[in-house]
């Protein structure tokens, strides 16, 4: 084989091994539990907060969501919006620590939402809001582990948390930024905006990975096309013994 056409094979070996890299990515991009916003000011009032809950089943629904508050730094005003098909059972737990308020001293607070009734399918997601009355202005980062089970009885444990800088382990559990701020935030609808343009952002960043996973196989295309007009341009060899 002439150097040219190792040249143009290794050309659309790359560019194929690029666009299977291109795909792995993107489904290596698991989806896992999410909080959307995913950063909030401290002491924030009369907000709300989005959970988006992915099925990443091949074959199961998602049929139980259990959602864990924190409660040593503890949301107050704690409340459930509706969900369609979907029953939500809210409990409360007294707390270690009584907050006070304005309004007087808290002495409960939700520690646990557990959504059962309804399913999102495999490849799908639902999304379910909490609003709340007043964010804690004591902590950096509020985590809310999660447990997700599935109709065939498995059940993935959205609990695990990064080290400090470190990367995100395989189970992550949504964690909402706290930051320095005037201490007061948009209403609940300002959230329901805001999740959906992180849904709109998602589409667009799944749109262009589509994009360049197409443009990276056309390259591929393209090199084993020149590779084909290389082989038949080339001349056939003449015998000279027959020419004099």
């Amino acid at each position: 084989m002439s150097s040219a056409r190792t040249a143009l094979c290794r050309a659309g070996l790359g560019t194929a091994l690029a666009a299977t890299a291109v795909l792995t990515a993107a489904g290596v991009a698991s989806a896992h539990v999410t909080v959307h916003p995913d950063s909030y000011a401290k002491g924030a009032t009369d907000g709300a907060l989005t959970f988006r809950v992915p099925d990443e089943s091949d074959t199961a629904s998602t049929t139980k969501i259990q959602l864990f508050l924190p409660t040593d730094h503890p949301l107050l005003g704690v409340l459930v919006s509706p969900h369609d098909g979907w029953t939500a059972k809210v409990t409360d737990t007294k707390l270690k620590t009584p907050v006070k308020t304005d309004d007087g001293t808290i002495t409960d607070a939700v520690s646990e939402i557990t959504w059962t009734g309804g399913k999102i399918g495999p490849g799908q997601y639902e999304d379910f809001d909490v609003a709340f009355g007043q964010l804690p202005d004591d902590t950096a980062r509020l985590t809310f582990k999660t447990l997700q089970t599935y109709s065939d009885g498995k059940v993935v444990r959205w609990i695990e948390e990064a080290a400090g800088g470190g990367e995100e382990p395989e189970n992550p559990a949504p964690v909402l930024k706290l930051t320095s701020g005037t201490g007061t935030s948009a209403a609940p609808k300002a959230s329901a905006t805001a999740s959906a343009a992180s849904a709109s952002d998602s589409t667009a960043r799944g749109l262009g990975v589509a994009g360049l996973v197409v443009g990276v196989l056309g390259l591929a295309a393209g090199a084993f096309a020149s590779y084909g007009v290389a082989v038949r341009s080339e001349p056939e060899p003449v015998d000279f013994r027959t020419h004099r």
